[in-house]
């Protein structure tokens, strides 16, 4: 079936054929049929070569795609992308390939979103996340995004993820990590540590280590940006932190927690590619490794925000 604004339909296309094989003038044809002479010269032509099945409907998609990437160029774009569980603009620099090519193989191979994926497993995940707003400030240290992440514990010897789901390997009891995290939001530099819980005392300790931090890499943190837990709201400790270091304190609206946006993000992220990236052996072992990924996400990681580059390239901007 042609388009809804085509100008002929098979039987027109008969027609204008029947009129010129008749001996009519295909300047006169086209204007009779309100197309061409291109047109009817074309609808003609097909007719001779093809007779009948000329006239029919064709796929407009070309019959070949000079440019077409190859099949083993594909195969291991897919391959990089189950493996890495990354985007097209990480990928790119992982392969040497244009984003653009990634994004188009990725979308032909019908691969789903990577929200929508469990990293390790590769499972379908039920649910979708609220849309983020971006925004950004100007410069580095304007904003400061500060949360927890609570994590389960790894049991000695590895949990579920190593050794599949049983009663003697669910590590009930164990506890949990509390993983607090400070992003900047000019430029998504990271520090992050993982402490014993979520006390006001613990969470000025960790803005004071992580202001030092940024400002041993030039940033000098003005704002810190929080939920409004009571160890932020009005825990003691916290606001005297924020008074010594000279940091105004702020606050998302209740109930809308991508507010924070910027640490809600990196959490994901932190999780995907760090917390359950593999399956550890222990909780000891999935620690240490938070520094090593850290310095990575900070100075190799390409960042789609970033145009493709690691957070460490925007304070030297």
């Amino acid at each position: 079936m042609g388009h809804a604004n085509a100008r002929t339909t098979v039987y027109a296309r008969r027609l204008l054929v029947e009129r010129v094989l008749a001996g009519h003038r295909p300047g006169e044809v086209a204007k009779q049929l309100g197309v061409s002479r291109q047109t009817v010269y074309k609808w003609v032509r097909r007719f001779r070569a093809e007779g009948e099945q000329g006239l029919v409907d064709r796929c407009s998609r070309p019959h070949r795609l000079a440019r077409l990437t190859s099949p083993e160029l594909t195969a291991r774009i897919v391959a990089a992308r189950v493996a890495e569980h990354a985007g097209p603009v990480r990928l790119a620099g992982m392969l040497g390939l244009p984003a653009s090519t990634i994004g188009a193989v990725i979308h032909r191979a019908g691969l789903p979103r990577l929200a929508d994926v469990d990293r390790l497993t590769g499972e379908l995940l039920r649910g979708r996340r609220h849309s983020e707003r971006r925004y950004e400030r100007e410069h580095p240290g304007e904003l400061l995004h500060v949360d927890v992440k609570k994590l389960g514990r790894v049991p000695d010897g590895g949990g579920w993820r190593l050794h599949g789901r049983s009663e003697q390997v669910r590590g009930r009891g164990i506890g949990f990590d509390f993983v607090h995290v400070a992003v900047d939001d000019h430029s998504r530099l990271a520090y992050a540590e993982v402490l014993d819980d979520e006390r006001t005392g613990t969470c000025a300790g960790f803005l004071t280590r992580a202001a030092a931090w940024f400002a041993e890499r030039g940033v000098l943190v003005q704002r810190v940006l929080t939920d409004n837990a009571k160890s932020y709201r009005i825990g003691q400790a916290w606001i005297t932190a924020c008074q010594q270091l000279d940091i105004a304190r702020r606050f998302i609206q209740p109930g809308r927690p991508w507010t924070n946006g910027k640490a809600e993000r990196f959490n994901r992220t932190l999780q995907t590619e760090w917390a359950y990236a593999r399956a550890w052996n222990s909780n000891q072992h999935r620690t240490q490794a938070l520094d090593t990924w850290l310095d990575y996400y900070n100075t190799a990681r390409s960042h789609s925000a970033l145009g493709g580059h690691p957070p460490i390239t925007r304070l030297a901007v």
